[in-house]
């Protein structure tokens, strides 16, 4: 499909940040799916009015089988502008359920690339990261910026790491780190921040180690083999 004119440069970050948000589409078919929902050519002022029917209904409703929240955190990545350019966001790499034996799944708080540097009601997004004692994986970003429109910005937030064991966060408030703690995610604050990397290299040590009994459980360590461990609950009013 030929694009009669070049689109913007901030659309384009606006399509590869919405197709993010889309399991298994790729940002070249999201801008065809794009076109037959709006015609060419493709501009902010027409993608400002698609709405998630029209969005369900296009390209025969290829992406009708996706999660509804899926694609309106995909509509509104089309319709804000972002200072976030695509190049300084990490790539992800691929994983499937049992490629990484006894791993468990790490939120990172994140406001720039790949540093820990969000406070949990405030980052720009999660990443999403498998780490087992062998190997680290990032397998998922994904963008807070439905917050906005949510009733209660915690408890979307939480949902949206809802698959994780670990939530690494330069900062997080009672009200928000008991919702969390509901999910069955783990916070853990680390307030000077820092790369990714040192945080996640410093589990992997652990979990080749003598993990605490919560991080075993979720390893699929027998309780036998697990020690006592307990978290100090986070105090820390949300800001």
């Amino acid at each position: 499909m030929t694009q009669a004119a070049p689109i913007s440069r901030e659309l384009a970050l606006r399509i590869g940040l919405a197709a993010r948000e889309l399991p298994d589409t790729e940002p070249r078919r999201l801008v065809e799916v794009l076109v037959e929902c709006v015609g060419l050519p493709l501009s902010e002022q027409k993608l400002a009015k698609l709405s998630v029917k029209e969005l369900k209904a296009a390209a025969d409703g290829e992406l009708s089988a996706l999660p509804t929240e899926a694609l309106k955190a995909a509509l509104r990545c089309l319709k804000e502008d972002t200072s976030v350019e695509v190049e300084d966001l990490p790539k992800i790499q691929a994983y499937q359920d049992g490629d990484m034996p006894s791993s468990i799944r790490v939120a990172c708080a994140s406001n720039n690339g790949e540093q820990l540097d969000g406070h949990f009601g405030s980052c720009a997004r999660f990443l999403i990261y498998q780490v087992s004692s062998e190997e680290i994986r990032l397998v998922d970003i994904r963008s807070t910026t439905g917050d906005k429109e949510a009733e209660d910005k915690n408890a979307f937030r939480s949902e949206l790491i809802q698959d994780c064991d670990v939530l690494y966060v330069g900062s997080i408030g009672g009200p928000a780190a008991a919702k969390v703690v509901k999910m069955g995610v783990h916070p853990i604050k680390v307030p000077q921040g820092g790369p990714t990397e040192d945080m996640l290299m410093q589990l992997k040590t652990v979990l080749a180690g003598s993990p605490p009994p919560w991080l075993a459980k979720v390893m699929g360590v027998s309780p036998e083999d697990r020690k006592r461990f307990s978290i100090d609950s986070a105090e820390e009013e949300e800001a």
